[in-house]
């Protein structure tokens, strides 16, 4: 949850974690999460109010997350949100989840400009998409099969990792060798800019079962797995930015927040002659801030959702449309 001001900018956000909810069960358990959310967003949307010192008559608008994601936890989110409007008779806005991440980096003192390539990186989605404008999106390649964080956290599990795993993983991978055994570069050696990591997790649990389980080894798988993810996106990274002749490369979603993949495109980024741009690490992860952004910016566009509750499980970035399109 966040509060957004047009001119102040943030004034208030804040965030309910379920990874002790769902930690039980290695992985997030849908139903739990929608019946959570039910019992923490009002209590949350109150404690933000307070912190900004307002109360809701002072909303212009309120935005909230349609998706894409898993449906039940869109669907509180968004009956919540299209509600608070009706009954405070203010514009809804629904909100693209991966245009939230994407926008994230300009919620920052410097923020990017337009034109960009964006490497949107997260549990649910791996995309690297040709940002002209807020709403002109076009995607240039998109994962096949498991997304990178989807990758990280089934690794991680494998290794005995717990959940969440991948920022496990991550700081164990910084204590091993990680040229110790060999991990492909999936489909980096074929034209193209999609994606594809359930063969580098097949070959991580191949490699694990053949391998003793002791902690040298379960730290040197943990750092070749993550240098072969590093790798991959990087390699796709620079050839984005060739193909679309681009200077700016933003990184956006919770893989964003990955050390290693950090220094690797800064390093590109400074062979090249790219700026590279992150949101700040609490910014990389779903949070209330990017929304309440994006809805901003959609709002003073003239945008606005109607009384319809409508969430999408699935939902292409490129179906967006451009802020000029829209009237005031």
């Amino acid at each position: 949850m966040a509060v957004y001001d047009s001119d102040a900018g943030l004034l208030a956000h804040g965030l309910f974690s379920q990874v002790e909810i769902h930690a039980e069960y290695g992985g997030v358990v849908p139903e739990i999460a929608s019946r959570d959310h039910v019992r923490k967003l009002l209590p949350l949307i109150n404690q933000c109010l307070d912190e900004a010192g307002l109360d809701r008559s002072a909303i212009d608008a309120v935005a909230y997350t349609a998706g894409p994601g898993l449906i039940g936890a869109l669907l509180v989110g968004t009956a919540i949100g299209r509600s608070i409007a009706f009954a405070l008779e203010r514009p809804a806005i629904a909100v693209h989840h991966m245009e939230g991440h994407l926008l994230a980096p300009m919620l920052e003192t410097e923020p990017p400009s337009f034109p960009f390539v964006a490497l949107l990186v997260s549990g649910g989605h791996t995309l690297l998409v040709e940002v002209r404008g807020i709403g002109e999106y076009r995607i240039l390649g998109e994962t096949l099969d498991d997304a990178a964080g989807e990758a990280f956290d089934k690794t991680a599990k494998l290794l005995g990792l717990g959940y969440p795993g991948g920022p496990v993983l991550a700081k164990l991978a910084e204590t091993g060798d990680a040229e110790r055994f060999a991990f492909p570069r999936p489909m980096t050696n074929r034209p193209g800019l999609d994606f594809s990591f359930s063969g580098l997790k097949t070959h991580t649990r191949n490699l694990w079962m053949n391998t003793e389980h002791d902690a040298t080894s379960q730290a040197d798988i943990a750092a070749g797995f993550q240098l072969a993810v590093v790798d991959t996106l990087a390699i796709k990274c620079r050839r984005a930015m060739q193909q679309t002749r681009a200077n700016q490369l933003v990184v956006a979603g919770g893989v964003g927040a990955n050390i290693a993949l950090r220094k690797a495109l800064q390093q590109d980024g400074r062979k090249h002659g790219w700026d590279v741009a992150f949101p700040r690490l609490e910014f990389c992860t779903d949070n209330g801030a990017m929304i309440a952004f994006a809805g901003c910016q959609r709002l003073m566009a003239g945008q606005s959702s109607g009384l319809e509750l409508q969430s999408f499980a699935r939902w292409p970035l490129d179906q967006l449309s451009p802020l000029e399109q829209t009237g005031p």
